[in-house]
């Protein structure tokens, strides 16, 4: 329905454009203001979609106006993402602010220029949605609340399990793990991991993958694997990593104190695994006061962190961060192939349009999923 689709767009186009940090934007020096005009211009539009929803039920010229405005939407998702990989990229190149600033005006993806054509890209982004919100005036739509419990707001990320005994094209990666995981000395007794890259780019599966083989589970007494998300709320990140190391949750009314009670009793003096699946948060006060409840593990011990954001792999832990990259062609034709075709033979004219797909995909295992 491209009414309810219209909705979720908008909302996750005002999430992602809220998430850049002046760190990423910080050398774009002409692109923040016009990520802030169209984040008004997208949220002016979403308070009308409610009541746009329900019309467009009756009249065929507000679904058409929905469908129009989906496509614009779309345009301006495929757009952040392509700066969000652009300044994930920059982030990577580390340095100082001033080396990297010089190294990145004289690469050959030059920054100046790059800002200036992503400046007008949002222009026209903008432009476009402007004259849609103009058309909205012609319906009399009126701003809406929708109410909490059918809200994109609302929806939490799918929460995450530590199942996944395959996945095409992350054995190199899985091996580089093992070794950190069970080969590597560390001077800590608890050594934390980040693997940090991408939406979509399977640092959850590639988690899961590592946390089931079998010399994992024969290494660690204990194992854990929690989603963290969002909210990185201390409490109830203990609450989960009891319940995943007991397999019953712990009494609700219990206070912070009882809690830490527990978790120390259930991790001390053990070898463990736990694996914190999409952090988001960047505060280091707020790491800390988890970390310091985590310490009490038997030497060997280990946290996985996956997390798309460098700053909280930095965070996290002194050690370098596990940069995921996209697939190689052959892995992603391998996953693609398998989505699309199954065991069916494959008509030349599908192989020829499925690789064009693959080469606005970039290796994301995500894009390529059904």
């Amino acid at each position: 329905m491209a009414e309810a689709i219209a909705f979720d767009l908008a909302v996750e186009l005002i999430t992602k454009l809220s998430s850049f940090t002046l760190s990423q934007i910080g050398l774009w020096w002409n692109v923040k203001d016009d990520l802030d005009d169209l984040k008004s211009t997208v949220s002016t539009i979403k308070a009308v979609l409610l009541d746009a929803e329900e019309r467009s039920v009756t009249s065929h010229h507000v679904k058409d106006w929905l469908e129009k405005l989906k496509d614009v939407l779309y345009d301006a998702d495929d757009l952040l993402d392509d700066f969000s990989t652009e300044a994930f990229r920059k982030d990577l190149l580390g340095g100082n602010k001033l080396t990297k600033e010089v190294r990145l005006f004289f690469s050959s993806s030059n920054q100046f220029a790059y800002s200036l054509k992503m400046g007008r890209q949002i222009k026209a982004i903008k432009a476009r949605l402007t004259l849609i919100g103009s058309e909205a005036k012609m319906f009399n739509l009126v701003e809406r609340d929708r109410p909490m419990e059918t809200s994109f707001m609302t929806k939490k990320r799918h929460q995450t399990h530590s199942f996944k005994d395959n996945i095409i094209g992350r054995d190199d990666d899985k091996a580089a793990l093992l070794k950190l995981m069970l080969e590597f000395e560390s001077e800590e007794n608890v050594y934390i991991i980040p693997i940090v890259g991408l939406g979509g780019l399977g640092k959850t599966a590639l988690a899961q993958f590592v946390y089931n083989d079998e010399m994992v589970k024969n290494h660690f007494e204990l194992m854990m694997f929690v989603c963290v998300s969002d909210v990185f709320d201390v409490k109830i990140i203990v609450e989960n990593i009891i319940k995943s190391a007991t397999g019953e949750a712990p009494n609700q009314k219990l206070e912070m104190d009882q809690l830490q009670s527990q978790l120390r009793g259930k991790i001390g003096g053990k070898k463990y695994l736990l694996v914190l699946d999409d952090i988001w948060n960047e505060e280091w006060e707020e790491w800390v006061s988890l970390k310091e409840l985590l310490v009490g593990g038997a030497k060997g011990s280990r946290i996985i962190v996956t997390t798309r954001s460098l700053r909280v792999a930095k965070i996290t832990s002194k050690c370098q961060p596990y940069v995921l990259k996209g697939l190689s062609d052959d892995d992603a034709w391998s996953l693609f192939k398998e989505i699309a075709f199954e065991q069916r033979s494959i008509n030349p004219t599908f192989v020829k349009i499925g690789k064009q797909i693959l080469e606005r995909c970039g290796g994301v295992p995500w894009l390529l999923g059904p």
